[in-house]
């Protein structure tokens, strides 16, 4: 399966996101970026009719304020999951040749906001935040006909493919182990909310506003310890 033009864009995006925030190190004393693994769950009917549980990771950044005496942060990020992946194998009648059908459908956000908690020197760092998002999902369904002697020769074909967007908030938990302003341990619970999203697999002008629940691990380096030579 081809990476889509999107998805290079989305590797742009957050190659621009961590540019501009080398230039915010030097104000955001406790300030910290990091990379995520999380796992999402639909929850609602408008959520688990068009998708399944679903495995990511993110990129994300916190800034804290120093004029709030470090107990306020602006935070931003971008992530990326996959919440259907499905596999079927038919027969065509006509043919009688073996298809195989891939059904793809990802969730992405990008997305700023604000945090409320400990970004100082302690060792336990309690938080919890506030975001905003732009989230995009895309769908895509391609088939294959497999060459078993040559997988090289596969006749591969795009069956369909459509994007929509939405706006979207989440509200956040967490706890961040801070190890000497160097490393950083964070984990914490989300819960996701996409405002009049465009049903995804249907046609027509239904809305749907679907909502997730997501638990994530990041691991951060702080501005600090990058900013070392």
């Amino acid at each position: 399966m081809k990476t889509s033009s999107w998805y290079r864009r989305t590797l742009k995006t957050a190659a621009i996101i961590v540019s501009l925030f080398l230039p915010l190190m030097n104000a955001a004393a406790g300030g910290k970026i990091g990379i995520y693994g999380v796992r999402m769950v639909p929850y609602g009917v408008d959520a688990e009719k068009y998708s399944d549980p679903g495995w990511g990771g993110g990129l994300h950044a916190v800034i804290p304020l120093p004029a709030a005496s470090n107990l306020i942060a602006g935070t931003a990020g971008l992530e990326i999951i996959n919440l259907l992946s499905e596999f079927e194998t038919f027969t065509d009648r006509s043919t009688l040749l073996r298809v195989e059908q891939h059904t793809d459908q990802t969730y992405a956000r990008l997305y700023i906001g604000v945090q409320a908690g400990g970004h100082g020197n302690g060792f336990l760092r309690p938080h919890a935040g506030l975001n905003i998002a732009l989230v995009y999902y895309e769908f895509r369904i391609d088939l294959t006909v497999p060459d078993d002697y040559d997988r090289e020769r596969d006749i591969r074909q795009n069956l369909d493919q459509r994007g929509k967007a939405a706006f979207g908030y989440d509200v956040n938990l967490g706890l961040d182990l801070n190890f000497s302003n160097t490393i950083a341990l964070d984990g914490g619970v989300r819960y996701l909310k996409s405002i009049s999203l465009p049903q995804q697999l249907g046609e027509g002008t239904v809305r749907i506003h679907p909502q997730y629940f997501q638990i994530y691990l990041e691991v951060g380096a702080s501005f600090e310890m990058i900013k070392k030579p």
